[in-house]
């Protein structure tokens, strides 16, 4: 059973089973190929998603002028809708065969037949639709790509790949807001003319992934065996039954309820400081900046250090940049700080709560045990973009994000008391232990 202790003599729960190469004199690669390969996919793919991501606010407020609220629920369509089928992606790849990379392609494949029909969506059904889709598509790939990077790595450099991944995945954030403002530049019809360009980008990522991204990583079969039965949903929603996957899924999710989306952060700063509408592609560049010289030293520093106490100093972070939002201070220099901010803060959570998260879980269950706490975080920031956008309709953005501060503050306070006790010491069998 996968609920057994790692301790005892059941080597398919042994994180420390995963050798990424045993041949004498080879030292392991604390970043394996299989990693630097899923990193160019979604540096690709990130290119595609936040051109549109990055002109998607002014085209829902401006362009079709639907209110906050709308923009709102379509955001939360962008968060939500991807949770649903997140648990049933990560299950399904855990199967057994080739299953993360066609689950993961899978994913990949749905968004990229969803840019171009952006074309055809003018009024706030179709774009739900549309988005609705490329969500379900971002839900299916997430779990078994994080599942990859997790069964090719030893666990005591699990922070040092997801933070590789997630930092080439943030080149591609960089390369994307660019890539949008100099469309918009260079166009007459932008809108049109980013929706079309994105589109052609993520098939590029499509094909990497099917020519460079091996079918069945070498050591994650010295952990899962060839002819082990196939888990079945039950086992995979049982992983809650595991104390260090349920608090971390709690917290995540508590954390995820108050942490305001990114579009929704641009819209205040953009308003804030009073910056042309042509200068808003350009804002996620500055959380994307810090996001990629951070995301490395501070998942090796997870590595070392504490997991849990990284991802809680990341919402720290993130607490001192909507404070920072609603000072009096304003201008050029307030918004790049905000934005440095939110980069680190992103730098300090994502790709280490997904290195937590392989630790507790075993082997044969990485991509259930992704998407749990997963769909936990996204679910949560489904309902906090629906009523973060109600709040503004009614109150005005700086009370809105006043009362999500004070929200926050307060579900950091409770994540720190319940996550005592689950720092987990990289590299030994009690990675995976309840």
């Amino acid at each position: 059973m996968y609920l057994a202790d790692s301790r005892g003599t059941d080597s398919r729960t042994t994180e420390a089973a995963v050798v990424p190469d045993s041949r004498p004199g080879r030292r392991p690669a604390a970043v394996p190929a299989t990693v630097l390969a899923l990193g160019a996919v979604s540096l690709i793919t990130d290119v595609s998603s936040e051109m549109v991501t990055a002109v998607l606010p002014l085209y829902v407020v401006v362009g079709l002028g639907l209110s906050p609220l709308g923009f709102g629920l379509l955001d939360g369509i962008n968060n939500g809708v991807g949770a649903l089928v997140r648990l049933a992606g990560g299950h399904l790849a855990d199967r057994g065969g080739r299953g993360h990379k066609a689950v993961a392609g899978l994913g990949y494949g749905l968004s990229a037949l969803c840019k171009p029909l952006l074309l055809l969506a003018h009024t706030l059904p179709a774009l739900g639709a549309v988005l609705a889709v490329d969500r379900t598509g971002k839900g299916l790939r997430t779990a078994p790509r994080d599942a990859m990077i997790s069964l090719a790595t030893e666990p005591a450099h699990r922070g040092r790949a997801f933070g590789v991944h997630r930092a080439m995945d943030t080149t591609g954030a960089l390369l994307g807001p660019l890539a949008a403002f100099a469309v918009l530049r260079a166009t007459v019809d932008g809108y049109d003319a980013v929706f079309a360009v994105s589109g052609c980008v993520a098939v590029l990522g499509v094909l990497v992934l099917v020519l460079f991204v091996p079918g069945r990583d070498a050591h994650a079969t010295a952990v899962q065996p060839p002819q082990r039965e196939r888990p079945l949903l039950r086992d995979s929603l049982g992983l809650l039954r595991r104390p260090k996957l349920r608090r971390l899924t709690v917290c995540a999710s508590l954390l995820g309820l108050t942490t305001v989306s990114d579009s929704f952060l641009y819209l205040l700063l953009q308003r804030q400081g009073d910056l042309p509408a042509h200068l808003f592609p350009l804002l996620p560049l500055g959380t994307a900046a810090s996001f990629l010289l951070l995301a490395v030293p501070l998942g090796a520093l997870a590595d070392r250090v504490s997991r849990r106490r990284l991802f809680l100093a990341g919402h720290a972070v993130l607490l001192l940049g909507y404070g920072l939002v609603l000072s009096p201070w304003h201008g050029v220099p307030a918004v790049i700080s905000v934005l440095v901010l939110h980069g680190t803060f992103y730098a300090a959570t994502d790709g280490v709560l997904a290195a937590a998260t392989a630790g507790v879980v075993p082997a044969q269950h990485q991509g259930a045990g992704q998407a749990l706490v997963g769909t936990g975080q996204a679910l949560a920031r489904f309902v906090c973009s629906l009523a973060f956008g109600a709040a503004w309709s009614l109150w005005g953005g700086r009370t809105a994000l006043a009362a999500t501060t004070a929200a926050l503050a307060v579900s950091a306070v409770v994540s720190a008391f319940v996550l005592r006790g689950t720092d987990v010491v990289p590299a030994t069998t009690d990675e995976v232990s309840a």
